[in-house]
């Protein structure tokens, strides 16, 4: 069946799904899970452990596991975080990443805040993106954040295996044209490794890319703080000791 979406909004389910009286058990769940992946514990694995320990339904379970990172991974990310305003040079951005993050917060979607400190969706590709009525207004914010923070030089990396990547780097370039933002897009075959290699600040929440780059922004935070009010914002980092 052919996707038919016109917004990034939420799953019909989700008002139950995360309602806040099921707030302490997913934090809880991602504590758990953490200690497990800081101790060797391969990701499946421990997530099964977990999500039947908390009878967690799937989409609760991929909310546990995107809001989860071992110690190794958290001391290395934030060693590596850089802010906004150290920024002097180009920014190179991850583009599905940042995006749908925001198009899904503009849509009322559900936005984790994970153990890293990351705002994370709970979207996904399939291997084709849509276009949804939040794109262009997702756009428009990200350049018009970017720029306040004097950051106009920004190269997009999408995923070209994706359906529709071609069309949507076309849409960036045009958007940055019409506001006269510094933009390139790419299609790149394998865009996180293209990103750690950038050799400059990565905006990205993706895990893979966070642990390789050499530094990163915490973009999509940032943005939505600032530029979307009444976001659906649900914090599931456990308390530093757990």
């Amino acid at each position: 069946m052919p996707d038919r979406r016109s917004h990034r909004g939420p799953h019909p389910d989700d008002a139950r799904l995360f309602a806040p009286d099921q707030h302490a058990h997913l934090r809880q769940a991602v504590a758990d899970l953490s200690w497990l992946s800081s101790r060797g514990y391969a990701s499946k694995s421990g997530l099964k452990l977990v999500g039947d320990r908390y009878a967690l339904t799937e989409r609760q379970r991929m909310a546990v596991w995107r809001s989860t990172c071992s110690d190794e991974a958290l001391a290395g990310r934030r060693r590596r975080e850089q802010p906004l305003e150290s920024l002097s040079g180009p920014l190179a951005v991850d583009g599905y990443n940042l995006l749908i993050t925001v198009e899904s917060a503009l849509g009322d979607g559900v936005i984790l805040v994970g153990r890293d400190g990351c705002y994370r969706d709970l979207a996904s590709l399939h291997g084709t993106y849509r276009k949804v009525q939040e794109t262009v207004p997702a756009l428009t914010r990200i350049g018009q954040y970017l720029a306040s923070q004097g950051i106009l030089r920004a190269d997009w990396h999408f995923d070209r295996p994706v359906s529709n990547s071609g069309r949507l780097r076309d849409l960036v370039q045009t958007t940055a044209a019409a506001h006269g933002w510094e933009w390139s897009a790419a299609l790149d075959q394998n865009p996180d490794h293209a990103l750690a290699a950038a050799g400059v600040p990565v905006a990205s929440t993706d895990s893979w890319v966070l642990d390789h780059a050499d530094g990163w922004v915490n973009l999509a935070r940032r943005l939505i703080e600032s530029c979307v009010f009444g976001a659906w914002v649900i914090d599931l980092s456990p308390p530093s000791q757990y």
